[in-house]
């Protein structure tokens, strides 16, 4: 018997510890901040910047091979159809893609090579257009090869299932969300907001969320990270206000979220159904006869046991790589490109920005006729509005520009792109519904809490 007992022991100490030691460092590479070369920043984002350092010089033509793969593969399984691609997996799924889509991934290869070997059309290969586009995705293909690997130490090892049902009475009321939407939400705040986006997307489809919590998170809460943010209001030459600049965003942040989970399409269109070939993986009730911390540990313990062990994590993490490089780039390449193509050379965002040319000047705003398409444009990439309205004169429209910039975060060139690739049961007229109505809830907040806390 005292054998017994004491393999037990040592059993529960070995589960609590696969728990504890992922998840903690889980969360120490994710969520927190630490200072590096004067400017704040994660771990991930360092390890993130050292991969894009590293690649850069060599970064287009990985580009041009992942996309070249992606649009040849595509052809091959969903038009040739020779007999080896029709065995149910993870090519198939990869490759065996809509008209549509396979469409959008020849386009991006055809850009990504022309802009890659520098012999488009100067408009493609302008600094504005493909050229920057290209840049950017140097930079992601480090971010997500960094986080492919480590996103499993946050979902497979229980912290978000310790955190659930501690918080799950506080984020229910305020948001619509399970507890287990804690650390989801804030990865997606204090990291890379693409990288939070993958990870929601991840949970949709492991049966973690259904898809109105899943679209709300991804649309709701992801914030581009904080080295970006300092970039934005450099550009803006208001980063003597970052301080206060950084206080307005959360707040805006927090209450549009609030409003927004509780209007259509985030209410009412999406009835809170999970992944139909995985089903509901997720039970939140809490048994009587237990604390909430001890069923809390229970529930987290019980996921660690399950987690993956080495090889797997690196199986798991090199799949969610390869599906992002294949399907998000040729992606983001096709629909950022063509849409920073139309931001710099047609005046279709002046036309559409006219609307709020007045909204702006009912909360008077100064500069609002320049400072309108700064509140479009964001759709399209995060910069785009830093570039066209850094020249206003007047510091207040271009910090209010800034914080609505960086609140938007639904821009195409990225988190959208990732969102229309995903599972998610949203297409590119939801995204531009709940992009506007952010716009126009976050405005007047960013206004208000403009005139109270910043002297200009």
């Amino acid at each position: 018997m005292g054998s017994t007992q004491k393999d037990l022991s040592c059993s529960d100490r070995s589960a609590f510890f696969k728990f504890l030691i992922p998840s903690l460092i889980g969360m120490f590479l994710f969520l927190c901040p630490v200072w590096t070369d004067g400017n704040m920043n994660i771990p991930l984002g360092i390890i993130s910047n050292a991969i894009a350092r590293f690649i850069h010089p060599f970064s287009n033509w990985l580009l041009v091979v992942f996309v070249s793969i992606s649009a040849v593969f595509s052809i091959i399984y969903t038009m040739a159809k020779p007999g080896w691609t029709q065995e149910e997996g993870f090519w198939h799924e990869l490759f065996v893609v809509s008209p549509l889509y396979l469409g959008i991934r020849i386009i991006g290869t055809i850009i990504t090579i022309l802009v890659a070997t520098g012999s488009g059309p100067a408009w493609l290969l302008s600094k504005n257009t493909g050229g920057s586009i290209i840049n950017l995705m140097g930079t992601l293909i480090a971010w997500f090869l960094a986080a492919s690997f480590l996103i499993p130490l946050l979902t497979d090892y229980g912290i978000m299932d310790f955190t659930g049902t501690l918080l799950r009475n506080i984020l229910k009321p305020l948001f619509h969300l399970p507890g287990r939407a804690a650390i989801d939400l804030l990865a997606s705040w204090v990291g890379n907001c693409n990288v939070g986006v993958v990870l929601t997307t991840k949970q949709y489809e492991a049966g973690y969320y259904t898809d109105r919590e899943a679209i709300l998170i991804a649309t709701c809460f992801s914030a581009t990270s904080l080295p970006f943010c300092l970039v934005i209001a450099a550009i803006m030459t208001v980063d003597q206000y970052f301080i206060q600049m950084y206080l307005i965003l959360s707040l805006v942040g927090v209450l549009s979220a609030i409003i927004m989970s509780r209007i259509w399409p985030l209410q009412g269109k999406w009835h809170d159904q999970y992944y139909a070939p995985v089903g509901r993986q997720v039970h939140e009730s809490h048994p009587v006869g237990i604390s909430r911390f001890q069923w809390a540990l229970q529930q987290a313990i019980s996921r660690a046991e399950k987690g993956p062990d080495a090889s797997h994590l690196f199986i798991t993490g090199l799949k969610m790589f390869l599906n992002i490089v294949f399907t998000l780039v040729p992606v983001t390449m096709c629909i950022g490109t063509l849409a920073c193509c139309l931001s710099s050379y047609t005046p279709i965002f002046q036309w559409i920005a006219l609307p709020f040319q007045w909204y702006f000047e009912l909360f008077g705003l100064e500069e609002t006729a320049t400072a309108a398409p700064g509140a479009v444009v964001g759709f399209v990439d995060m910069f785009i509005p830093a570039m066209i309205c850094a020249g206003i004169a007047s510091v207040k429209t271009r910090f209010v520009i800034c914080i609505l910039s960086l609140v938007q975060i639904i821009y195409m060139t990225e988190v959208g792109s990732i969102m229309l690739n995903s599972k998610l049961p949203i297409t590119l007229a939801d995204l531009v519904i709940i992009f506007l109505e952010k716009t126009v809830i976050a405005i007047p907040l960013i206004i208000l809490f403009t005139n109270l806390f910043v002297t200009f």
